[in-house]
This record gives structure tokens, C-alpha cells and sequence, in this order.
């Protein structure tokens, strides 16, 4: 992407450092058998961005940050973090990445038989072994209240609703301060009033941790209220880019069809 064209996407993002690139990906691809997800798809986040990926279901937006993670691996194309290409990367370099990124899975993946504390003790005690027990325990209060269960602490993952459960998801990501944040459709399954909501607590935690973000979703709503920028998915492609107002105005059929 030339400079000139970046200066304009994020002119309406001035906590945006554009010159700061946190993921970089170019040329990816990704395919299973002989159905291809994923064809020479590009990306940049840049520190401190909320980067939406929009795409209809099925369009291959979770495998493109399951590849991020390393999760899944690519067939080809690179994908760097912090300028390491994770597609290189050894299992135990690897995991040194993974230590500086969230990962907010759809289902929310909390551990069923562990308790609200439990589940936020457990990436504390894997990724931030220095810590005692008192500043893990403020920690946990902290993200907590930041987002709005400090009543929690104690429950069960089954006495939650669907959004408190988002919400403790949200906490046990941020619970490590991770420097990227990686949303799996956020807003799935919840009514309107909760994904409103946590619309607004990735916002938060934008301004909060300072994190650099990809949200990848097929809720225009969600992608109203957090994008600094969006890139759409389409074919396996990086179909479109630019700011939420570049796309409201756009008269392309295709993103007229998220944009009604």
C-alpha cells in the first residue's frame, strides 16, 4: 500500500500511528482439499487500529486469523507480526508471539469447570509466571470492572448469559495486556442492545490497552461502531479498503449490499 493512499484511510483515526505496522500479510493463501478460501489476500494493522474485516459467512475470515496465529498454517503467502513471519517460526517462537496476542474466540471457549477467577488465573499463570498472587488478583479485579462483572468472579461459566459470557471472554483476552487483540465475529448470537454493547467495550479496550486490533465480523453494526478502517473479504480476496465513510459512499453493488 503506497503512503499517500494510507494518509487518507486513517485521516479520521488520528490515534493511528501509520507508520507503525504491527501484522503485515501479503499474498496469503489458504485452501482445504480443492476448496480455496483464501487467494493472495493482504493486509496491514497499524499500531493502534481497529481493523475490520468484513465478509459474508463462510467468506474465510476466521481462517484468516486462525492463520495469524498460527493456528492453522498457510499454504503460502507471509504473514508477519511485530516483523517476525509466523509462517517461519519454530513451535517455541511461536508461542513467544502468541504471548503478545488475544484471541476472542466465537464460542468464547471459557473452561467449563473452572470458575469466572479460575478461567482469568489460568493465562496468568501460563503467560505471566512472574506474577504473585496479589497483583494477580488485582489484575483480575481490574479487567473485571473494565468490563462491568466484577460480580462474577465467582460464578460458573454456566450461570452466565450469552453476553456475560462474551464479557468474561473479552476479560480473560485483555488479562494478559496483549499487545494485538484478535475478534472472532464478537457480536454472534446476541441480540442488538448486547452487541451494542460490546461494541463499545472493544472501543474501550482500544483506549484502555492501547491495542491494535482485527475484528473480523459480517455485522455491519458492530463494523459501524469500532472500525478505524475496513477491508472487505471477498472471494478470497482483499475485495476493497478504507474508512467507514469511503465504503457508506461507495457505489459498488457488492458493499451496497452490507451498506443499505
Amino acid at each position: 500500500m503506497k503512503t499517500e493512499q494510507t494518509d487518507v484511510l486513517l485521516q479520521d483515526s488520528p490515534e493511528v500511528e501509520a507508520k507503525d505496522i504491527v501484522v503485515e500479510i501479503a499474498n496469503l493463501t489458504k485452501s482445504f482439499g480443492a476448496l480455496e478460501v483464501l487467494r493472495d489476500f493482504s493486509l496491514t494493522l497499524y499500531k493502534g487500529e481497529n481493523l475490520v474485516v468484513l465478509g459474508k459467512s463462510g467468506s474465510g475470515k476466521s481462517v484468516l486469523i486462525k492463520c495469524i496465529v498460527g493456528l492453522l498454517r498457510a499454504d503460502a503467502g507471509i504473514i508477519k507480526v511485530f516483523d517476525r513471519d509466523v509462517t517461519a517460526l519454530t513451535a517455541r517462537e511461536m508461542d513467544e508471539v502468541r504471548q503478545n496476542i488475544g484471541f476472542l474466540f466465537q464460542s468464547g471457549a471459557l473452561y467449563d469447570s473452572m470458575t469466572v477467577k479460575q478461567n482469568l488465573e489460568f493465562p496468568l499463570r501460563r503467560i505471566r509466571e512472574h506474577l504473585k498472587q496479589k497483583e494477580i488478583d488485582a489484575k483480575i479485579k481490574e479487567v473485571l470492572e473494565n468490563v462491568g462483572l466484577l460480580d462474577a468472579l465467582n460464578k460458573m461459566p454456566a450461570q452466565l448469559s450469552g453476553g456475560m459470557r462474551k464479557r468474561i471472554s473479552l476479560a480473560r483476552t485483555i488479562v494478559v495486556d496483549p499487545k494485538i487483540i484478535l475478534y472472532d465475529e464478537p457480536t454472534t448470537g446476541l441480540d442488538p442492545v448486547t452487541s451494542d454493547e460490546i461494541s463499545l467495550l472493544i472501543n474501550d479496550v482500544q483506549k484502555k490497552y492501547k491495542a491494535s486490533s482485527i475484528i473480523i465480523t459480517h455485522d455491519i453494526e458492530c463494523a459501524r461502531m469500532t472500525a478505524n478502517r475496513l477491508i472487505m473479504l471477498q472471494d478470497g480476496k482483499s475485495y476493497k479498503e478504507g474508512t467507514l465513510a469511503q465504503f457508506e459512499k461507495s457505489t459498488d453493488s457488492t458493499i451496497k449490499l452490507f451498506f443499505k
